[in-house]
């Protein structure tokens, strides 16, 4: 039977060395789409990237940011703040950087033009691109179920290696 109703509480964390991410739905539990909380601490930024095959939305929930995208006119960067709803088209670079003291997040849903490619029918999949893409280990990035007062919703917690800040 299908999942209608996707929790929080029942995310998948992923700690890359320059940003985190939680996986509320999988690409394979959908037709064309996926979700999941991206979380930044200060200065935290993901490399500049892609979708070819995505039109990428989000929604800011916390903290101060700014978006750069390379636009047919050259570079443009705006400021982020919470509430903002941003709309990167397939085929757009972008990238976003944590300009705060405080952690930033939002929740981000990929909607796949043409469904989830072939080579990449999972989030496990797209990350393990990435990872080697980018050197990193797959083993040391998949962490597993969000801990407990972590996660995008609960405030200003520190995610980094899925601890809490006392």
């Amino acid at each position: 039977m299908p999942t209608y109703v996707f929790h929080p509480r029942d995310a998948i964390r992923y700690r890359f060395p320059t940003h985190t991410n939680d996986l509320i739905m999988d690409r394979r539990d959908a037709a064309t789409s996926e979700a999941f909380f991206v979380i930044l601490e200060p200065g935290e930024a993901p490399p500049f990237h892609v979708h070819p095959d995505a039109e990428q939305v989000f929604f800011v929930l916390e903290g101060q940011a700014e978006m750069t995208v390379r636009a047919p006119g050259g570079d443009e960067t705006v400021a982020l703040a919470p509430g903002d709803f941003v709309r990167t088209p397939p085929g757009l670079y972008h990238a976003v950087r944590n300009t705060g003291d405080a952690r930033f997040s939002y929740l981000s849903i990929d909607c796949f033009t043409a469904g989830p490619t072939a080579e990449e029918p999972t989030w496990d999949s797209h990350v393990r691109a990435m990872c080697e893409l980018n050197g990193w280990n797959f083993d040391e990035v998949k962490l597993g179920p969000v801990p407990a007062g972590t996660g995008a919703l609960d405030g200003p917690a520190a995610v980094a290696g899925g601890t809490s800040r006392s």
